[in-house]
């Protein structure tokens, strides 16, 4: 590819074109536009073509989160692990977070200095030539006010990129000049409450224009920003600044700027739940007006398999996530395709297949296996009526089993009598795999996982090790078939808001700030029917050994935490969820843990074993430092607290 190279140290730049429904990026060779291939300001934006492609530069700073190594949340934390073994043929950044890694001098994934500030200065440069008249003659009027709102969302989106790792940051509201002074140049971090004012204007802002609700043209253009969208993302942000976090955290109440401003109000504030509950609803009724819904899996609609209303239900809560353009994607980035994700979380299931078309080595430790909800839709230890105190023993799965565990099979009493999001999320040895190429074309005699050594999917996989022996399942699509020259895949774009995300920001913000109501069991109950589960108040009172937890805000707000840890459980939320909750203390200094995965005999492989002692320090943790060298730049920034 070639590089744009344009003066007033604007940089080098990526095209991105948006090409067809199906999803596919392509990457776009610049022309040579003046003689000496060098471009100006004047000429990248003397014609529409010239100023679309500037347009796409601002695109191609989003980041890739349909990559494991690319998506922060997605290894940072305690959900996903990895082989140590495979850290140099994977080198993840996010995943030596996890480990402990994170440092002053190098920061790890380290947004500050690789990346977001030029994507916010490209925005700049877009928004102050295209909103100028006289700029771009043959761009129409209503394209200019679209175009517009595009680059103001993703101007807001890289400043809350940088706000949630690092909490308060500078606002780059216009590009410094040249002539700038010493003091202009030494920029100050905002307080955290300007800072998200700031962003929450750019987004209104965008809202304001022609970005459209719908796709007008989906050949093309599926990806480009939508109002929905731009909803969606204003009520993530305010629901971040409302968490604990950021409202009334008081371990930052001393921290201040160089100019000795606070940067962190210390003042808890109720009014922030209600405007974040405001902006999910109109995000909720955005989203459903553009005709977002959940994934309507008829079994019908493939008529040639014999498939059983367990696996159908299954099949439809996994491509509410994996399906291409699914019905309840608010937001999916074509250019970020899930091809090789979709490789690194699968597992071999025969032996016909080349070894490392599956990798399987993205694995989930055991108490994530333990945070689904048993079948009754409560908790593990909170069911009345399901004894799990003996999860880690042995049970062989029954004929009434078999859509879930192959019949004969043994495995752990853990994986029985689970939610169908346990079984749409995870795979595990004896595990049933339902694939459409299954060559019966019945579900009678699906694929199984065989995770134990010396079995297709076990740690003798050529190096390919899972380590804790439970399998991301919800990461594949299903129409993926297995041959004698490999795996193939079904790619779908990466899917960075889905409706249900947008229900329980709305769940969760209006439980804070006004209590249990029917409002939120109604938008928490649609997610668990989607799931097969009944209404949250009929299964407490029903099944839970405290019946009444969902009739109180701290009760209630357990429950939404857990649901939203299960129902975007492996898209890269959790992470930054436990951040602001400020749980994060408690959930990432506990033991990684998996099966004995280096076991071929059954009794050996169920023994619980320790592969990692993760430590997190409260307050340090909760925010990224700033690289030290920065601070030697700028002397006038101001050091995360604890570094």
């Amino acid at each position: 590819m070639k590089k744009l190279n344009v003066r007033r140290g604007v940089g080098r730049y990526m095209a991105y074109l948006f090409l067809g429904s199906m999803g596919f990026s392509a990457c776009a060779d610049y022309i040579d536009v003046v003689p000496d291939n060098v471009a100006t300001i004047d000429n990248a934006f003397s014609l529409r073509n010239e100023a679309e492609k500037f347009l796409f530069t601002c695109y191609a700073w989003l980041p890739n989160n349909a990559d494991a190594q690319s998506n922060t949340g997605f290894l940072a934390g305690d959900e996903v692990w990895i082989p140590v073994a495979q850290r140099e043929i994977f080198p993840a950044d996010n995943w030596r977070i996890a480990r402990g890694g994170q440092n002053v001098n190098a920061p790890l994934v380290d947004r500050w200095r690789s990346g977001m500030w030029t994507a916010i200065r490209d925005c700049n440069i877009f928004l102050e030539n295209v909103s100028n008249p006289s700029k771009v003659p043959d761009l129409s009027s209503n394209d200019r006010s679209r175009w517009l709102g595009e680059v103001m969302f993703l101007k807001a989106y890289y400043h809350y990129i940088l706000m949630r790792q690092y909490g308060p940051i500078p606002l780059m509201r216009e590009n410094l000049s040249l002539d700038a002074t010493q003091n202009e140049v030494r920029v100050v971090q905002r307080p955290v409450d300007e800072v998200v004012d700031y962003i929450v204007s750019l987004l209104d802002s965008a809202a304001g224009t022609a970005v459209p609700l719908i796709i007008p043209d989906q050949a093309s253009e599926l990806g480009r920003i939508t109002k929905p969208i731009i909803q969606a993302v204003k009520a993530e942000v305010l629901l971040t600044a409302a968490s604990p976090l950021f409202n009334g955290n008081a371990d930052y109440q001393q921290v201040r700027n160089s100019l000795g401003e606070p940067l962190f109000n210390p003042t808890y504030s109720e009014q922030k739940w209600t405007r974040a509950a405001a902006a999910a609803k109109d995000a909720i009724t955005a989203a459903e007006s553009a005709g977002f819904r959940f994934f309507p899996f008829n079994k019908a609609e493939y008529g040639q398999f014999k498939m059983s209303d367990s696996t159908a239900r299954i099949l439809g809560i996994g491509l509410g996530f994996n399906e291409r353009w699914s019905s309840e994607h608010i937001w999916a980035n074509p250019n970020h395709q899930a091809w090789n994700i979709q490789r690194d979380a699968m597992p071999l299931l025969n032996s016909a297949a080349v070894v490392g078309t599956a990798r399987q080595h993205l694995s989930a430790p055991i108490k994530i296996a333990e945070m689904f909800y048993t079948k009754n839709g409560v908790p593990l230890n909170e069911d009345k009526t399901l004894d799990f105190n003996n999860r880690y023993t042995l049970r062989t799965a029954t004929a009434a089993e078999r859509f879930y565990i192959k019949e004969g099979y043994t495995t752990a009493r853990l994986n029985f009598d689970r939610e169908p999001r346990f079984y749409a999320s995870l795979g595990f040895d004896g595990g049933t795999w339902f694939k459409f190429d299954t060559q019966s074309l019945s579900d009678e005699d699906s694929y199984y996982v065989q995770a134990k050594l010396n079995q297709p999917a076990g740690a003798n996989n050529h190096g390919w090790i899972n380590e804790t022996g439970y399998f991301l399942k919800k990461l594949v699509n299903w129409e993926q078939a297995f041959a004698t020259s490999g795996v193939s895949y079904k790619g779908y774009p990466w899917p960075n808001m889905r409706l249900s995300d947008v229900y329980l920001m709305y769940a969760e913000a209006l439980n804070e700030s006004a209590g249990p109501s029917e409002e939120v069991f109604m938008y928490l109950d649609r997610i668990r029917e989607r799931a097969g589960l009944a209404g949250v108040v009929e299964t407490w009172a029903a099944f839970s050994n405290n019946p009444a937890k969902p009739n109180t805000k701290d009760g209630l707000r357990e429950i939404i935490q857990r649901e939203r840890m299960i129902e975007l459980a492996f898209e890269g939320k959790r992470y930054w969820d436990l951040r602001r909750w400020k749980l994060a203390v408690n959930y990432f200094n506990q033991n990684i843990t998996g099966w004995s995965v280096n076991q071929e005999v059954t009794s050996d492989y169920y023994r619980l074993r320790t592969l990692f002692a993760q430590t997190f320090v409260a307050p340090r943790d909760y925010f990224w430092p700033i690289a030290q060298g920065e601070l030697v730049v700028n002397p006038s920034l101001t050091q995360t607290l604890g570094w």
